[in-house]
């Protein structure tokens, strides 16, 4: 028997098996959770779609508790009914007897109702899901919700047209119980591809998304050019340079959060200082321009993101910068060329590997950026400065649709995915291959 070795790609694969393993646990498995979240209709505010169900359940603990009375309200119906709504009140109860007597001929189901009625009864909660809930065949719930809807209209309708103030309470009150009821039979939530196609559809997903593109070419494009400039100047030896990177860099060290409330009270349009000299300098039209308005609101965030996250462009571009030899800047002065031919022909070009790193990191965060703009505009004025981010978390936490946030959280991933494909695949593919002569 030959010994087992592997070659040296195998081993290669091997050893960055750990790494793959990583990036799916912490990565892929949280996507793919939202992917099969968007397929369903999930709301956490909705009873009946708080679940994924792929087939129909019963809420069996609410439907042993609403049979419970159902039984006893259409008993004192019949009793104080008469001629044809005494005739309807007996078809309901033998059509409901029907369908709960077809449940509880699976003997699984007729179990777990004995035992939660049990416990109903001693006043216990039902905390098990599996005890509390129970698939049902879906053409049996379907069938079974629309007998209980249908007879809780029939009694409304007697309700509005019997004379008898006592019966019309009685008859509004059993069709409120059946109503109830009948939302215990929970049908299966999973839509497939419709949340997607809903979203595709949607304007203020696309304006959302669009001001998320507008925010991000805008403020990196300035904190490129900006932080490139900062980088050149803080690379000189002078004296002080120790002071002025460490002066530099404060605005990327404060908080997101604190300097978009920070940035709140500057644009302020009675107390701001921010706003009141940029009127005065005219250039803007008011002082609650910035943000009580559209433009001024995607201005607002934009001057505050270039403010605090220019440094740590500068940071990386500076990195880049202490890479390139100085003999090479010494040569191209005894060949007689000018700063700016140094910059073009040398700088530049050294750095590019730098420039795209830098711009691959802040373009991602750009496009995920979240809590500048949900402290310091919330979205607004009308939705002017929603990003994508910011309209998921209303999504998923305010209105608690699991189903739909999922979806906008989706296209979030898949946007980013495709900024890194352009960045590592398109724009720097020189980084990862080498050059030969």
């Amino acid at each position: 028997m030959k010994n087992f070795q592997l070659n040296e790609k195998q081993l290669g694969y091997l050893m960055i098996l750990p790494s793959i393993i990583l990036v799916v646990l912490v990565t892929l498995w949280p996507v793919a959770q939202s992917f099969y979240n968007s397929l369903f209709d999930y709301r956490l505010n909705d009873p009946t779609r708080s679940q994924r169900m792929l087939s129909a359940n019963m809420d069996l603990e609410r439907y042993v508790d609403n049979y419970f009375y159902i039984d006893g309200q259409l008993g004192n119906l019949e009793g104080s009914a008469d001629g044809e709504e005494l005739a309807v009140i007996q078809q309901a109860r033998e059509t409901i007897e029907g369908f709960h007597g077809e449940l509880e001929s699976d003997s699984e189901i007729q179990a777990k109702m004995e035992q939660i009625d049990e416990m109903l009864m001693n006043f216990q909660p039902v905390s098990d899901s599996d005890l509390k809930y129970s698939k049902v065949d879906n053409e049996f719930a379907e069938d079974y919700r629309t007998a209980l809807v249908s007879i809780s209209e029939e009694l409304q309708t007697m309700a509005d047209n019997t004379d008898n103030e006592e019966a019309a309470q009685n008859y509004e009150q059993a069709s409120s119980l059946l109503a109830a009821t009948s939302d215990n039979i929970l049908e299966s939530n999973f839509i497939g591809l419709s949340n997607y196609v809903k979203y595709f559809k949607d304007s203020r997903m696309w304006q959302a998304l669009s001001n998320t593109m507008v925010f991000t070419v805008v403020s990196v494009a300035f904190e490129l050019v900006l932080g490139l400039a900062i980088a050149l100047l803080i690379n000189r030896a002078f004296k002080g340079r120790g002071i002025i990177r460490a002066s530099v860099l404060i605005p990327w060290a404060i908080p997101t959060a604190v300097a978009a409330m920070m940035w709140g009270f500057l644009y302020d349009g009675q107390t701001g200082i921010v706003a009141h000299y940029f009127n005065e300098w005219n250039l803007i039209p008011s002082t609650s321009w910035l943000l009580s308005t559209s433009s001024g609101g995607m201005f607002s965030i934009i001057f505050a993101d270039v403010w605090k996250t220019t440094p740590y462009m500068a940071l990386l571009l500076l990195a880049g910068l202490q890479t390139i030899p100085q003999s090479l800047y010494e040569a191209s002065d005894v060949d007689g060329a000018n700063k700016w031919q140094q910059f073009f022909k040398i700088t530049l070009p050294l750095l590019k590997s730098a420039i795209l790193v830098a711009l691959l990191f802040r373009t991602l965060d750009a496009f995920r950026v979240f809590d500048l703009i949900y402290v310091l505009t919330g979205g607004g004025p009308a939705n002017a400065t929603e990003s994508i981010s910011i309209y998921a978390y209303i999504t998923l936490f305010s209105q608690q649709n699991f189903g739909e946030g999922s979806v906008l959280s989706v296209i979030v991933f898949l946007s980013v995915a495709l900024i890194s494909f352009i960045y590592v695949r398109l724009i720097g593919s020189d980084l990862f291959a080498g050059r030969t002569k």
